[in-house]
């Protein structure tokens, strides 16, 4: 017995020396060979699939005087790219190849990278591992190649680079508050009202506005005021007495003759503003007063009207101009009325662009290009807008919708006609060269896409994620959205696997893009009547019915 155990041990011993006694044999033996992937399922970062695979081989295995090729391949949809060959050799070839020892058990790790290609998200990676000997005249084949992974997480590859664009907004208002005044002028030093001041061509046209309101549905005239002025001459004192005089006498003046004559009595407060130095400086910045900058200066040195007035004096031939020029103007009662005006209604507004475009100002076009859903009415629109004010926002707006239409050139033609560089038109920029392809160039533009506080603008900030995103560099993307709510920075943090912040971000219930990533939180978690419901949101956009069927973020789930 114990003869036959030791002949048994001394065969299994010869056998283990002699298995590999020739590279035909090492390829027979394949399944000596242990082969791990890291990721076992692969991942699509930056348009790349990249993987480590590492190669196992026991004691005794690899032949010193073989060679090995390793030929990495992926597979998918009766297709197949293939990635360089990597050679290894035994310790007796003279060779400058990876070299494998003999004796003792031995691993070696290598990279693949292969390009992201439409169907790989179904694929396999697999080695193709061939023996060759000394000289390497000839060559065997294993017998299958190792299948080391299989399946692709594509979830990457759903960033949207299209170009987020900046519509330039509107002033558009349902309702303005406006003043409409007219004023009396006095005789210096003077507070009565004279009849011939009433009939003045200022006054009579006050008249006819309040006339014209009354019967107007969309104007609304609640009251006003009279203010009493007297111009910044003589003693502050009595110019103020002068003044309340003044509004006194204009409001007289309403009760019993304007009003009447407009048939609108108005409620009117009375106030008092006593000299008029901030109107005195205005119509000297106005005229064409040989000397107006110094007087100006003046009235910024000193804000004591008695020195104020004697500094202007001291202008002898100045205050001859200003004496006949300025401050009559300013010995005067304003009359203001304080009026609500109703603009055009939507439906008013979406039937006037189609009938009746002359009485729309530019903000109502810009306004009413938002209340046409179909980017075809929108773009008409924006044109009269653009044809008939020459408005560098309707050019802007129109850009951004050939953006959004996928057609950079057209939007860089409407852009080119805008003087106003804003950030609005640098984010477009960036757009336009991000679907052209020119990344960097993109880049530098949302760089240049600031607003008024010095930051790029929150679309310039999505559009940044994308592109980073987009070259695998998920921490560069956060750093960038944070703060911007939206598609691309959800994205990033499913990417980085923090599927609650996610979550927190993807506030649009409606919305096809943000459902699907929703889908795939819900997966990820095992919530499958959650994600049942966000795909059926996600399924208004057809494309992610057919992309279900190859998205492994839902294999566990099937």
């Amino acid at each position: 017995m114990k003869r036959f155990f030791r002949l048994a041990l001394l065969a299994a011993v010869a056998a283990l020396t002699v298995f590999c006694a020739s590279p035909q044999q090492m390829a027979k033996l394949a399944s000596m060979v242990k082969t791990e992937c890291n990721p076992q399922t692969l991942e699509c970062v930056g348009g790349r699939i990249a993987a480590t695979y590492t190669i196992s081989f026991p004691a005794k295995y690899f032949l010193p005087n073989a060679y090995m090729k390793i030929t990495p391949e992926l597979v998918y949809e009766n297709q197949k790219e293939v990635a360089p060959d990597f050679w290894m050799q035994g310790e007796k070839i003279r060779d400058n190849y990876a070299v494998v020892p003999y004796k003792t058990a031995s691993t070696v790790k290598r990279d693949v990278v292969f390009p992201y290609k439409k169907g790989m998200e179904k694929a396999t990676l697999q080695l193709r591992v061939t023996i060759y000997n000394t000289g390497k005249t000839q060559s065997w084949e294993y017998p299958v190649p190792f299948k080391i992974a299989e399946g692709t997480n594509c979830t990457s590859m759903l960033v949207q680079t299209g170009g987020i664009p900046y519509f330039e907004k509107d002033n558009y208002e349902m309702e303005t508050i406006e003043q409409v005044e007219t004023q009396i002028l006095y005789d210096v030093n003077k507070a009565d009202v004279k009849a011939s001041r009433l009939n003045s061509e200022d006054i009579k046209a006050f008249e006819q506005f309040l006339k014209e309101s009354k019967n107007d549905s969309r104007t609304d005239i609640k009251g006003g005021k009279i203010i009493g002025y007297a111009s910044p001459e003589g003693p502050e004192d009595k110019n103020n007495k002068l003044s309340i005089q003044r509004a006194k006498s204009a409001k007289a003046a309403y009760d019993k003759t304007i009003s009447k004559n407009a048939g609108m009595n108005l409620d009117m407060s009375v106030e008092e503003r006593g000299e008029d130095w901030e109107g005195f400086k205005k119509l000297v910045e106005q005229s064409n007063i040989e000397d107006k900058d110094l007087i100006i200066r003046v009235l910024s040195m000193y804000s004591d009207p008695v020195v104020r007035e004697r500094e202007i004096r001291n202008m002898s031939q100045v205050f001859k101009t200003l004496n006949t020029k300025v401050l009559p103007q300013l010995r005067r009662s304003r009359i203001v009325a304080e009026v609500k005006r109703k603009n055009f209604t939507d439906e008013e507004l979406r039937t006037m662009v189609e009938t009746d475009d002359n009485r729309l100002t530019e903000e109502a076009l810009l306004y009413a290009a938002n209340l046409f859903d179909d980017k075809a009415h929108k773009e008409a629109v924006l044109k009269k807008a653009a044809r008939k004010y020459n408005s560098w926002r309707a050019y802007n707006n129109l850009a951004a919708l050939a953006i959004q239409n996928n057609r950079p050139d057209e939007a860089k033609e409407y852009l080119d006609k805008i003087e106003k560089k804003t950030a609005g038109y640098y984010n477009n920029l960036g757009a336009i060269e991000m679907q052209k392809g020119n990344i960097d160039h993109a880049a530098e533009y949302f760089y240049m896409a600031k607003g008024e506080n010095g930051e790029v603008i929150d679309q310039a900030k999505e559009n940044l994620g994308a592109l980073l995103i987009q070259d695998g560099d998920y921490d560069g993307a956060l750093e960038i959205l944070d703060g911007v709510d939206g598609f691309n920075h959800g994205l990033a943090l499913l990417l980085k696997g923090r599927n609650d912040d996610a979550l927190r971000v993807l506030k649009k219930e409606q919305d096809p893009d943000e459902s699907y990533l929703r889908a795939i939180i819900a997966a990820r978690k095992g919530q499958v009547s959650e994600c049942e419901n966000e795909l059926v949101k996600a399924f208004a956009n057809p494309v992610y019915e057919k992309r279900i069927d190859n998205d492994i973020e839902f294999a566990p789930l099937q």
